[in-house]
């Protein structure tokens, strides 16, 4: 299959949907820690999930993987552990900011760090300015990046008028200054996500000398890269699970967590959200994949189509779950202006991109 910007893009956007959607289904969990149900979201996200579909799409999966260079591995697992880092961050991020704020925050770094560095890495910087293609794509970029300030002005607009009981409705553990600082720094970690899918590259190379289609060949190394992040958060969740006592949750739910619950919680209701969370997860690079591998030689600029999405979906979920009721005017105009940006933003990496083909 030749490549396709156009469908690229699409696939990108169903990428970020998946990404921006997936925290919904732990709203529905109750009476268990943070620990425990992002440790059982991310059994699926991280193990089952991948194995599953690269197993499914792809030709001699355990073949590839075994005559992969062991350097090549090396690389692609610790970017995936460094990764882990940022992605075990994003849900506090979340958890401090809201859905709209907290996205917007860490996926500006993200944006930036995981579109450039790979080609600058690569050598690759100064033809994408000597080029017309390379030079509209990257005005994409920068057209994202002042989405995603748009979208941290509205958020900041919002903290500056709501209530402390208000902010407390909508986002429970709501903290300004905590939450800027873990969502840099999980942003910047998250960029490493990128830098593992470009080492990765002889692993796509080798599963599509073995006959997988090139839409999928992306797969084998995401099982690779969500390794590495499964050891980081799986250390981390078991260490707040034996520092806070939370290890019986994932057999039965404590007394006093029913009693303090709003609704009943129940053990395969908590099970079923947590599983359904990580299976959404992982859709989000299940998709991103498919649509860099129709971006042509310039595939790194999916990592900004991806973000800008994933902000334009968590910003329409922020705001279907009421997080930004009650702003004045301001803050609803300066959430248009982030919608509109960002998708100008992917119009013009799609355009850049459909130059580079011809």
């Amino acid at each position: 299959m030749g490549a396709n910007p156009i469908l690229g893009v699409f696939l990108s956007w169903m990428g970020g949907l998946a990404s921006a959607s997936f925290y919904v289904p732990f709203r529905k969990v109750r009476g268990w820690s943070w620990e425990t149900f992002w440790l059982a979201g991310g059994v699926m996200s991280w193990i089952i999930a991948p194995w599953f579909f690269a197993g499914a799409l792809t030709k001699d999966l355990v073949s590839v993987l075994q005559g992969t260079s062991p350097s090549t591995l090396f690389w692609t697992f610790i970017f995936g552990v460094l990764w882990g880092v940022g992605g075990l961050t994003f849900g506090l991020t979340m958890r401090y900011l809201g859905m709209s704020l907290g996205m917007a925050v860490a996926m500006g770094n993200n944006a930036v760090f995981g579109t450039l560095l790979p080609p600058i890495f690569h050598g690759q910087f100064g033809q994408l300015l000597a080029q017309r293609s390379g030079v509209v794509t990257l005005i994409g970029l920068a057209v994202c990046v002042l989405g995603i300030l748009f979208a941290g002005a509205a958020g900041l607009s919002k903290e500056g008028e709501l209530s402390h009981e208000q902010k407390q409705a909508s986002v429970k553990e709501f903290n300004l200054k905590l939450g800027l600082m873990v969502g840099v720094f999980a942003g910047v970690m998250s960029a490493c996500f990128a830098f593992g899918l470009d080492a990765a590259t002889p692993i796509n190379e080798a599963t599509v000398a073995h006959g997988t289609s090139t839409v999928w060949q992306g797969l084998p190394g995401l099982v690779v890269i969500v390794a590495g992040g499964f050891v980081t958060n799986f250390v981390w969740c078991i260490i707040l699970s034996m520092r806070n006592r939370t290890y019986g949750e994932y057999l039965k739910i404590p007394a006093e967590n029913i009693a303090a619950a709003t609704k009943a919680p129940s053990l395969f209701g908590n099970y079923f959200f947590s599983m359904l969370a990580g299976g959404i997860w992982y859709m989000q690079f299940f998709f991103y994949t498919m649509g860099q591998s129709q971006m042509g030689r310039y595939k790194f600029s999916s990592w900004t189509l991806l973000n800008a999405s994933i902000i334009i979906f968590s910003t329409l979920w922020g705001i279907g779950l009421k997080e930004w009721s009650g702003v004045s005017v301001r803050t609803k105009l300066l959430l248009a202006l982030t919608l509109v940006t960002l998708v100008g933003s992917t119009v013009i990496v799609g355009y850049g991109n459909y130059l580079q083909m011809r």
